[in-house]
């Protein structure tokens, strides 16, 4: 993959919290970089050289500069992309399958998500202001895509009507990371039978 530059386009690269017009290629380069990112991340660490990450995106280290003059700015940007797909994945499930099983799945998806980002946990609980405004775009994104899906649920009779997203999304989250060490499977299973207990008092509106 050859470097890209930026210039004037329709796609739009969000960079550190700001958007600028960014060409196809290089709107490539990026999606490659998030995703060599997050791969390395989890592997290596959120310390790992930065020409490990370009060299697995196939781009090189100029280019990952270009877009993140810092390591915050890269970390940043792996993390609201995660969940802007975990939280677009809500519409996509939606329109797939039937409501009970539409929540269902994207609690395990919510729950891959946050497998996935314990590889950037040092950074993000380092107390770094750069990362301050995430908390809040978690919210922003997750909680309305939970939202939606808890309440074609309730309506269709697959769960019960007293929870909240943000309380759904807590208890996912905690069962996500009882542990470094623990069995994905595992915590899949555990997530399963969350889902199944909120099933417990559901009644089917109008």
């Amino acid at each position: 993959m050859t470097d890209g530059t930026d210039s004037p386009d329709e796609a739009r690269e969000a960079d550190g919290g700001h958007e600028r017009p960014v060409r196809a290629d290089a709107r490539r380069n990026l999606d490659s970089l998030l995703k060599a990112a997050l791969d390395v991340f989890a592997t290596s660490g959120v310390d790992a050289p930065v020409r490990e990450i370009a060299d697995k995106a196939g781009v090189g280290v100029g280019t990952l500069y270009r877009h993140f003059p810092q390591r915050s700015d890269l970390i940043k940007a792996v993390v609201r992309n995660e969940m802007d797909a975990c939280a677009d994945a809500a519409v996509t499930l939606a329109a797939e399958h039937e409501p009970g099983e539409a929540l269902s799945r994207w609690m395990l998806r919510f729950t891959d998500f946050i497998m996935a980002k314990r590889g950037l946990a040092a950074a993000l609980h380092s107390g770094d202001p750069a990362y301050q405004a995430l908390p809040a775009y978690f919210d922003e994104r997750m909680i309305p895509a939970l939202q939606g899906l808890l309440d074609g649920a309730v309506a269709a009779g697959a769960a019960r009507g007293d929870i909240e997203a943000s309380e759904l999304l807590r208890a996912g989250a905690q069962l996500s990371n009882l542990g470094q060490g623990d069995d994905p499977a595992a915590t899949r299973r555990m997530i399963a039978l969350l889902v199944d207990g909120m099933r417990y008092g559901a009644e089917v509106k109008g």
